[in-house]
């Protein structure tokens, strides 16, 4: 019963308008302050994480797995994560805000969230990923204030033109 109301209901619709708004400015802002600063530079956050990883009570790694891919990935190519950090958080942000394809944003900000949480910086990330996951249960109903009114008919359009496409191809005859 719920989750038909939060995700048909132009009440709930009008909440999640005012959290993604929020998350999303949240996001823009990070990532516009690190792209225009021109100072950033993840591998200092990389090497913190690898060296002070989350640890249980009984002093293991916690997420011993998100610390190799730290270790074997990220920072070997940190040069990459220094371009994708800050415009994923900028273009997630635009798109909360915008209400455009804003699953797919609240998803990739959910993720940003947990990797910085796996990283051990805990901040605002377990309210954000609270609000990311009731913008996604919401699903669509959360960019019915926004561009997803106008994009998500015409991404379902252009979907099914092309299976309709698909679907009636006349084989060729040969020769």
């Amino acid at each position: 019963m719920i989750n038909k109301w939060w995700r048909n209901n132009n009440i709930a619709a009008a909440i999640m308008t005012l959290l993604r708004i929020y998350l999303g400015y949240n996001f823009m802002i990070a990532g516009w302050g690190k792209i225009t600063g021109g100072q950033f530079d993840a591998s200092g956050f990389l090497n913190n994480a690898i060296q002070n990883p989350v640890k249980g009570p009984d002093g293991s790694s916690v997420f011993s797995l998100y610390n190799s891919f730290l270790e074997n990935v990220a920072l070997p190519n940190v040069e990459v994560f220094n371009i994708i950090v800050p415009w994923g958080e900028f273009l997630v942000g635009i798109g909360l805000i915008l209400g455009c394809l804003t699953s797919a944003a609240a998803f990739f900000g959910v993720i940003m969230n947990f990797s910085f949480l796996m990283a051990g910086a805990i901040s605002h990330n377990p309210t954000d990923i609270l609000i990311g996951l009731l913008i996604l249960f919401a699903g669509a109903n959360a960019g019915k204030f926004g561009l997803d009114y106008f994009v998500l008919p015409f991404l379902r359009k252009m979907r099914h033109k092309n299976e309709f496409k698909e679907t009636n191809v006349k084989p060729s005859v040969a020769q």
